[in-house]
């Protein structure tokens, strides 16, 4: 199944944190908090304006990004949990080494 987001909205699949803190501690999964880091899987068109036009959204596929604690909406597709949010949720994107590392 193919899923495309609509006007302003972005599909994001959470990317996971490690297990293990860098001082060797293993975090057990009740510990865990929900990462707020994610990656871009699709995008729609863009927002509307009020003149009626589109105004193409700033992410894209593939984009490394960092968004809300409570942000979007959980969703199952295909059996991967994923995440619907507006554009305006997304608080930033990551880039450079940061996303290579994470990468």
């Amino acid at each position: 199944m193919t899923f495309r987001p609509l006007h302003d909205r972005v599909l994001v699949k959470r990317v996971e944190e490690e297990a293990k803190t860098k001082g060797g501690i293993i975090i057990p999964d009740t510990a865990k908090e929900k990462p707020q880091e994610g990656e871009v899987i699709a995008v729609g068109g863009g927002a509307i304006k009020e003149d009626g036009g589109i105004r193409p959204l700033d992410v894209k596929a593939g984009d490394r990004i960092l968004f809300g604690k409570w942000s979007g909406t959980e969703v199952t597709i295909d059996g991967q949990e994923l995440l619907i949010m507006k554009e305006s949720d997304i608080l930033g994107i990551v880039e450079g080494k940061a996303a290579a590392k994470a990468a």
